[in-house]
């Protein structure tokens, strides 16, 4: 597979043009990549108005997802889920305010894009046995229940797959049942680009979402901010022709030709013998987390490329085990009080999983795990009205009655307890505390 925009930059650093243009570094070291890094001069193409090199290695990334349109993004998944809810909105017959319908564990950029585009969002709770901050999962029986009692039909169904501990939501059975319904099936796959590369393949668009993002940068070889923005090959025609229009209204018009370099590189990776590697690396991480249950750890149910530990089974909290792991070399994902993340790719050697077994060692005593709830407020205005309103910052445990302004996050995982719009409960203040959370952003009184 060709690789247009890093061959581009390559030429352009040996040219030994002068360089009146930006960024101002013109092209000198100091950190080492300055050559590569230019702006989007003639022959480099531009990102929001592509037909040049950023559209062949756009159509390298579809051809290898198999969508009806992959855009690049350098801003992340977050700039990729604002455009992806428009796309959404774009593509719904229905007039007036929009609804979307979205499982809870969403991250706060899902809640500042619904304030731009001033959606009326509905949340869908999980089962109670399996309330969680970080992971909502959804059953289709209640997804059904949910739409079959609306009057008309959401814009879309959106949910996070994998979410922050790993989780993977049953999408097939999710996307049949939105399909039923009239609607579409949305999926913030920010931590499972590398999904499309199994055997079989677990990505959201093989398993039947219109459209997702795909943080490359996570779990492929893949610079900060790289992501994907894919369409369906089922997805109405709309949301694939205006692609561009939506990503250039939340995104920045410099954006960054080291990541698209990056990205165009990873095309050619993946288009090699990457696929291979990530199988390898999922079944080193399967003996690992054999090896840490044989140390008397548990491990919870993740996707192939993350170990997730139960902190609580060894007697620790997250944190704890955390700083334990740190002392020994190694820095994990996440840590919260009970759980904790590790995240892998095919870039970590074996010398790196002997070191997380060398630094855990044997787990103590366990003690009871009691998870971060998701928290149930009712709501006082919407999202748009709240985020935009005058604000005040207070002290978490004065907050309580007041009418949350800013997602109240901890970051990671950037999942909100308390949502723009609602009025903050004693259980959220209870989960700020949990969380470390000391301040709290409210709406002026």
């Amino acid at each position: 597979m060709n690789t247009p925009v890093a061959d581009f930059v390559r030429r352009y650093a040996a040219s030994g043009t002068a360089r009146l243009h930006m960024p101002g570094h013109k092209g000198r070291a100091s950190l080492g990549c300055e050559a590569f890094d230019i702006t989007e001069i003639a022959g480099a193409d531009a990102l929001y108005e592509a037909d040049g090199i950023l559209a062949q290695s756009e159509a390298n990334a579809a051809s290898l997802f198999s969508s009806q349109r992959t855009v690049y993004s350098t801003e992340g998944s977050s700039q990729c889920i604002r455009a992806m809810l428009q796309l959404c909105l774009l593509a719904r017959p229905q007039s007036g305010r929009p609804v979307v319908l979205a499982a809870r564990n969403v991250h706060k950029a899902f809640v500042y894009a619904a304030a731009l585009l001033d959606i009326d969002v509905q949340w869908l709770w999980p089962e109670e046995s399996s309330a969680s901050l970080c992971s909502c999962p959804i059953t289709p029986d209640a997804l059904a229940r949910v739409l079959g009692a609306m009057p008309e039909p959401p814009a879309a169904v959106y949910v996070t797959s994998p979410d922050y501990l790993g989780g993977e939501a049953g999408l097939s059975a999710l996307a049949q049942v939105c399909h039923a319904h009239g609607t579409l099936l949305a999926v913030d796959n920010a931590h499972g680009a590398y999904l499309r590369f199994l055997s079989p393949s677990r990505h959201p668009l093989d398993l039947g979402a219109d459209i997702c993002c795909d943080s490359a940068h996570k779990t492929l070889p893949v610079l900060t901010g790289g992501a994907y923005l894919h369409i369906a090959r089922r997805a109405p025609a709309v949301m694939a022709q205006q692609a561009k229009q939506a990503m250039a209204l939340f995104g920045s018009t410099s954006p960054s030709y080291l990541t698209l370099a990056s990205l165009d590189l990873c095309n050619a990776a993946l288009a090699g013998d990457y696929p291979r590697r990530i199988a390898e690396t999922a079944s080193r991480l399967d003996a690992l987390r054999a090896a840490l249950r044989d140390l008397g750890w548990r491990t919870l149910p993740s996707d192939p490329l993350r170990v997730t530990l139960d902190a609580a089974s060894g007697g620790l909290t997250g944190t704890q085990l955390a700083q334990r792991l740190r002392a020994g070399g190694v820095e994990c994902e996440y840590a919260d009080e009970d759980a904790l993340v590790l995240m892998a790719t095919p870039e970590n050697g074996e010398a790196d999983f002997d070191r997380v077994l060398f630094a855990a060692g044997e787990a103590g005593k366990p003690r009871a795990r009691v998870p971060l709830p998701v928290v149930r407020a009712p709501r006082a205005c919407s999202i748009r009205q709240a985020l935009l309103a005058p604000q005040e910052l207070l002290p978490a445990q004065d907050a309580l009655g007041r009418i949350c302004g800013a997602p109240t996050v901890a970051c990671p995982p950037a999942i909100p307890v308390a949502v723009s719009g609602e009025i903050i409960t004693r259980e959220a203040i209870e989960v700020f505390c949990r969380c470390g959370i000391e301040t709290v952003s409210v709406v002026r009184a």
